[in-house]
């Protein structure tokens, strides 16, 4: 499939472009991302293993008192709500991500990141091309990334990990359907902040956007640009929140509600996190700036 083939919104273009005009290197990210959890508990509800509950399982609380132990928790997984959390005037402790778009790394054209294996299998040969030694945090990061990608989706779920732009665009079409126009849903920091963790107030009515079919793309940690994206056949709601924080922040946050989570691996941190029982539907997740939503453009 060519590009000119696939429809898509110009936003999602500028969006892209900031990924695609990063210095390239992306290691320092790499090990961030490595290190911060925040960047793979929204990816995929398949990949939270039963390691979850040996890195997590002692550290992260109840949210019956969110800001309580706050030194035994794992900040980045708190950006975890339910539906009926959705009111005006409701406040929430909110963990948002924040990079530096200047040093993510770079989209590769489609030609030269075809020409790369992308396999679990040739780690050793791709640690040799990107020299990252096999104890470096970047050779961590990098597996754990290809691990990710080519674990089992779970039922009902379809998931692709994009090396490159064209092969994004090409698996949303091929979810949505060729002659289908899409959007992109992504988060927005109106204020300058270096704040990653506060309580937020939701300032408006939520605005739910109209998503018979979505696609969620999460940036991964590796040395150039890549995307994991996926799509679930269960009912999702997609909302937009005008929200407010403690030190005067203004953010458009852009938050996903999976009403079926019966197919989540039990020990996934979001029902500890909000202290509900495994499969409980209503589970509802921010997104940060960096991560978008696709969905049709009527």
């Amino acid at each position: 499939m060519s590009m000119k083939s696939v429809s898509f919104s110009f936003h999602l273009l500028l969006l892209l472009l900031l990924v695609m005009h990063g210095d390239g290197s992306g290691t320092e990210e790499m090990a961030d991302d490595l290190i911060s959890k925040g960047t793979s508990v929204l990816r995929l509800h398949s990949m939270d293993h039963d390691r979850q509950t040996e890195d997590d399982g002692t550290t992260v609380q109840s949210r019956v008192d969110p800001l309580s132990h706050m030194d035994h928790m794992d900040l980045s997984v708190m950006v975890f709500f339910t539906l009926k959390d959705l009111k005006v005037g409701n406040s929430m402790p909110i963990y948002f991500r924040k990079k530096d778009s200047s040093k993510s790394p770079r989209f590769l054209p489609r030609q030269e990141a075809d020409s790369i294996a992308f396999s679990l299998k040739e780690l050793p040969n791709l640690l040799r091309l990107f020299s990252f030694s096999r104890d470096s945090p970047q050779a961590k990061a990098m597996e754990a990334t290809l691990r990710e990608c080519e674990s089992q989706a779970i039922k009902g779920e379809t998931k692709f990990c994009a090396t490159s732009l064209e092969s994004m665009l090409e698996f949303a079409s091929s979810i949505f359907g060729s002659n289908t126009r899409f959007k992109t849903l992504s988060t927005e920091h109106l204020t300058k902040s270096s704040t990653l963790f506060q309580n937020y107030t939701v300032l408006t009515t939520p605005e739910e956007i109209p998503a018979p079919m979505m696609v969620a793309c999460h940036t991964v940690p590796y040395p150039y640009a890549v995307l994991y994206c996926h799509s679930q056949v269960t009912e999702n709601r997609v909302f937009k929140l005008s929200l407010d924080g403690e030190n005067g922040d203004k953010v458009t946050a852009v938050a996903v509600c999976h009403k079926d989570t019966t197919q989540w691996n039990r020990n996934h941190v979001s029902f500890r996190v909000l202290g509900i029982e495994p499969g409980t539907p209503g589970v509802c997740h921010f997104f940060p700036a960096d991560n978008f939503v696709l969905v049709p453009d009527p």
